[in-house]
């Protein structure tokens, strides 16, 4: 199976676009990237009201039909629930187990993690998949601690079932690395952002797929 890439939304990044709003520039986005072929696309606006947010996922959850993308919501499993699509779970959010008791089998639940510990609670509490790192330097990460390197994230892609995406200061030059310790495929946000040519993006990194693959890209 070719490399999952899972797309975080954050529309303070994007490039202004005097002609339309934060938010319509940000769909406009989102669009694309499903197009370009994106597998999972997070919406991680935190600073939108809850009836922005719900109108926000409905109008992309929407667009995702036309596409194989799957959209997943930011902590907030009610309004993922009444979009009808996933949720990523934080170490801020409700635990996995009680979100999957609350909203039953058919939520697609993400989960990030930086240890083996946590990734293996996601697992026992039923979480499709989780994100891990930050792998490498990333700025935005560099508050909470130091990269949890790639040693770290080939110990959890052997010790846990579900899907491992990995994140943080993922780039061109390095990605490769994440997927021969075995992670599913990457999770970003910069990458996606600054990215030129989202086609020429996602079709280098998917091309390379063959050479990482397994079997469980499925439970996604």
């Amino acid at each position: 199976m070719k490399p999952l890439l899972y797309l975080i939304t954050d529309r303070q990044l994007l490039p202004q676009k005097k002609s339309n709003s934060t938010l319509d520039h940000l769909i406009e986005f989102i669009a694309g990237a499903f197009a370009a072929g994106v597998d999972l696309a997070q919406i991680r606006e935190r600073d939108l009201s809850t009836r922005e947010l719900f109108f926000l996922t409905e109008r992309v959850a929407n667009l995702a039909r036309n596409y194989q993308t799957q959209v997943l919501v930011n902590d907030r499993a009610d309004v993922a629930a009444a979009c009808n699509v996933g949720v990523h779970l934080t170490t801020r959010s409700m635990p996995a187990q009680v979100v999957r008791q609350t909203f039953g089998d058919a939520l697609l639940i993400g989960v990030s993690t930086h240890t083996l510990a946590e990734a293996r609670e996601a697992e026992a509490g039923g979480a499709n998949f989780v994100v891990f790192g930050p792998v490498f330097d990333t700025p935005s990460k560099r508050a909470y601690g130091l990269p949890v390197g790639v040693s770290a994230l080939q110990e959890v892609c052997k010790e846990v079932q579900i899907p491992v995406l990995a994140l943080g200061g993922i780039k061109l030059e390095n990605y490769e690395q994440t997927l021969q310790a075995g992670a599913a495929g990457i999770a970003a946000i910069s990458l996606f952002t600054e990215a030129e040519d989202l086609f020429n993006l996602t079709g280098r990194i998917k091309g390379s797929g063959r050479l990482y693959e397994r079997d469980d890209h499925s439970r996604v």
